[in-house]
């Protein structure tokens, strides 16, 4: 799948990073890593926060975070803080390049770099940021075995998420629709919206 996954990725790429904003401030802004294991069903690796966090507390996203004045740029920002937060280094991430700009509900702007690491990297979750580190098959969301449909207003606008359950880890929102855009452009992932699951509206 990973052959796929470059091949697809490599009509997109050149277009995706000539929009990737550029320092020197680059505030409000931040990055993440959509890491993938380097087997013939690849994983996601995914993180747990902290439930003592005052954001974001006891949810599921992908390692990452805000831009620091001493990043050159949001992909040293995603390298920066995903080794930080699950003890990945950099160097042992392959990576192929951003995915598409997403804003959150507050305005903040992330951009998605997607790499590549070995299934055997040892990963440490930092118990001052993290709960737990995981991993997701990519085939558990490509067969779209979701709970429920989150209706989000961003912009004056109604975007539809799906919402997973996988293990004891809830998956949805932001970082939902990161792995569900990254699903349906690169890899034509059937995951439109149903009416077989329950919608939930939020504010």
């Amino acid at each position: 799948m990973l052959d796929k996954i470059e091949r697809r990725f490599r009509h997109f790429r050149d277009k995706l990073e000539s929009r990737v904003p550029a320092a020197p401030d680059l505030s409000g802004h931040a990055a993440v890593l959509l890491a993938l294991t380097e087997e013939p069903d690849p994983e996601v690796i995914l993180t747990l926060r902290s439930a003592h966090l005052s954001t974001h507390s006891g949810e599921v996203s992908l390692p990452g975070g805000r831009w620091e004045t001493g990043d050159a740029s949001l992909l040293h920002t995603a390298l920066r803080e995903t080794e930080e937060e699950i003890g990945l280094p950099a160097e042992a991430v392959r990576v192929l390049g951003p995915l598409w700009p997403r804003s959150t509900r507050w305005n903040v702007h992330v951009t998605p770099w997607l790499g590549v690491v070995s299934p055997d990297v040892a990963l440490v979750p930092n118990p001052g940021e993290l709960d737990a580190i995981f991993r997701v098959p990519l085939s558990f969301f490509l067969e779209d075995p979701r709970i429920r449909t989150d209706q989000i207003t961003i912009d004056e606008r109604a975007i539809y998420l799906p919402a997973y359950q996988f293990q004891e880890y809830e998956i949805w929102g932001f970082t939902a629709g990161i792995l569900t855009e990254f699903l349906v452009k690169i890899l034509d992932a059937d995951i439109s919206h149903r009416n077989d699951v329950p919608l939930r509206a939020l504010n």
